[in-house]
């Protein structure tokens, strides 16, 4: 099976001023993060406002990145959604269309028990092929669920193509613990980016990383010399990636995040509602924020 690793791009969703999904754009942007060097694309996921879009949206969305990817690097559609039906359409449609996996978030907002996470991610499996890989999604302090290491014990002995977890809170002692998951043959990719180098020093394989739509250069470094075992070099990729998360993390993310991406030359900038574009103000101060973390970083 194909498994993420290295710099997994969490892909915005571009939304033209009508709110539809803007094709070109999303086009566009996919070739500028395979020619910057990232690894993998996850398009569908939280930066991408996975829940403001329709069902048939966000197939369209995986439609066109896998499409535009033509195979150069992995593509893992998020699939998690509100329902475990919605949820299982998704996935079967990623197989379908050729993805090379899928990332399913837990259960949103309403509290679930142990066994009913285990049966939700059992079953999500079990309608997909047995060698399509799937990915747990952790990402409690949006979702209001947590899978516990134990449960995803139970879950991997029922469902051999549960292969791994992407797990979005800073805790390493949680972090560890999914690492011994399935007698430690068992993936684990972080959403912290700040987190990157630290964690593959722990045996994390990647991160999904959300600010390396505004600057992937830094993130795909601190992977090229961590595996080279230049570790001076990976600390300092680590510094500069950090910087730009602490420029980008700072706010309404998704929103600086597009207009750093449209200072980059991208078309973006929209974000649908109930969430807002960045005003003149705080347009006119990111983009001198991230201009001037450039030019830093260039000197």
């Amino acid at each position: 099976m194909k498994k993420m690793y290295g710099v997994i791009t969490a892909m915005v969703t571009p939304f033209t001023p009508e709110d539809t999904i803007d094709e070109a754009a999303l086009r566009s942007y996919t070739d500028y993060l395979i020619e910057s060097g990232v690894h993998c694309l996850y398009p569908c996921g939280t930066t991408g406002e996975m829940l403001k879009m329709t069902t048939e949206e966000r197939k369209r969305v995986a439609e066109i990145v896998l499409d535009q990817a033509q195979g150069r690097v992995l593509v893992f559609i998020h699939v998690g959604a509100m329902t475990t039906a919605q949820t299982i359409e998704l996935a079967q449609h990623a197989q379908q269309i050729g993805a090379d996996g899928v990332g399913v978030v837990t259960p949103q907002f309403f509290s679930v028990t142990d066994r009913e996470m285990e049966e939700f991610y059992v079953a999500v499996a079990a309608s997909v092929r047995d060698d399509f890989p799937v990915y747990i999604y952790g990402i409690p302090q949006c979702a209001a669920n947590d899978v516990r290491p134990a449960v995803v014990d139970r879950i991997v002995k029922r469902a051999k193509n549960v292969v791994g977890v992407k797990y979005s809170y800073p805790d390493f002692i949680r972090v560890k613990d999914y690492l011994l998951c399935n007698d430690g043959n068992f993936d684990v990719v972080v959403g912290p980016d700040r987190l990157f180098l630290p964690a593959l020093a722990m045996g994390c394989v990647g991160t999904v990383s959300g600010v390396s739509n505004c600057g992937p250069k830094p993130f795909v470094a601190v992977y090229d010399a961590f595996l080279a075992g230049d570790l001076e070099g990976a600390q300092q990729a680590q510094i500069q990636a950090n910087e730009l998360c602490e420029l980008t993390l700072s706010g309404a993310n998704m929103a600086i995040f597009k207009a750093i991406m449209h200072a980059n030359g991208l078309p973006f900038g929209h974000m649908r509602a109930p969430a807002l574009d960045l005003n003149t103000d705080e347009l006119q101060h990111y983009i001198g924020a991230y201009e001037a973390y450039v030019k830093r970083w260039q000197a």
